[in-house]
């Protein structure tokens, strides 16, 4: 059973950066499309980036297009989600999920998605 922990969220300020990492266990978190959702209060949760098994493919929402970066480390059974330039807007708890059922195609959509983490909030503020 893979499990999901996510880390590095926190309070910044308009234009800093952060990075969130994603832990996970079980041997086989290399064969998973790997993605980051996020939640602002009272809105639907969001696609944000996805990644496939390799790192080859990366795929982004276009509100975080040129400033966010996802990436993986397989070895370390993480994946990472570089955020500059945030802006107010990308205030929400963001989650880390594993798509077990793909292994290249980044999928945008939260039901295609089977493990999640339990989220890590970031606020900025203006």
């Amino acid at each position: 059973q893979v499990q999901l922990v996510e880390s590095g969220g926190g309070l910044v300020q308009a234009g800093d950066s952060l990075r969130l990492s994603c832990a996970a266990s079980g041997r086989t978190f290399s064969n998973y499309v790997m993605g980051w959702f996020r939640q602002a209060p009272g809105k639907e949760r969001e696609f944000v980036a996805g990644i496939s098994w390799s790192g080859g493919r990366t795929y982004y929402a276009d509100s975080v297009k040129g400033r966010f970066t996802i990436s993986r480390d397989n070895a370390k059974n993480t994946v990472y989600l570089q955020m500059n330039s945030l802006k107010p807007e990308d205030t929400a708890v963001y989650y880390c999920a594993a798509d077990r059922a793909h292994m290249v195609a980044v999928r945008t959509a939260s039901h295609e998605y089977d493990v999640w983490g339990q989220g890590t909030q970031v606020t900025v503020s203006s």
